[in-house]
């Protein structure tokens, strides 16, 4: 594949997020490991994953939309879209992504940068705004509403710049080892406790 033609995908910012390493393991490597919570989250993504749209007053629903951003280097899919109607923008309507996770409400940021990256690919898309979305969280059955912040924004492309350097660099990540492992599907593939054949010096030092 040619550098050019090079795409983040939007889940990578959550993986490179929560551990450099597993994003490399997954979107590098092709590896993936099979636990109790990601098959619970494959069960929840079943039916926002089957492609259709629905129409409700005052909004359409649209699931598995297919999203690219070529500014910004992002392909992937919504779980799903609310477009509501809005006078501002009558063509589209205003879009307000919606990300599943399997687990209950929290305030972690991981899934917060797939969003907005998701908001990203919106609005260069479709040419509107999209300041808010929320995460729906399974086990707890509860929504939090997540605003695209600044921060967020700028905490989003620098990240997807990252990942898209680590993809060409075609190098994965040393392990960074700590309790987040233990929350990890892929420990047993990573092996975090050996020790890595370099350190992270010397592997940003063969990305430059």
């Amino acid at each position: 594949m040619e550098d050019d033609e090079l795409l983040v995908p939007l889940s990578a910012l959550e993986h490179w997020s929560f551990c450099h390493r597993q994003c490399g393991l997954i979107h590098l490597e092709n590896l993936w490991g099979e636990s109790v919570r990601t098959m619970e989250g494959q069960q929840l993504h079943e039916k926002a994953d089957l492609p259709g749209l629905e129409q409700r007053p005052g909004l359409r629903i649209a699931r598995a939309l297919q999203l690219r951003s070529e500014r910004h280097k992002l392909v992937g899919r919504a779980d799903v879209v609310v477009f509501h109607d809005d006078p501002i923008y009558p063509s589209t309507g205003r879009p307000f992504p919606v990300e599943y996770k399997r687990g209950a409400r929290n305030t972690f940021r991981h899934a917060e940068l797939q969003l907005c990256g998701q908001a990203l690919c919106l609005e260069e898309m479709l040419g509107v705004p999209v300041p808010a979305g929320a995460i729906f969280y399974g086990a707890s059955r509860r929504r939090r509403e997540v605003s695209f912040t600044e921060s967020l924004r700028t905490d989003t492309i620098r990240m997807a710049a990252e990942i898209l350097a680590m993809l060409m660099s075609g190098k994965t990540p040393p392990s960074e080892s700590g309790a987040k492992c233990e929350e990890c599907s892929l420990k047993d593939l990573c092996l975090p406790e050996l020790p890595g054949p370099g350190s992270q010096h010397a592997y940003l030092e063969g990305m430059s």
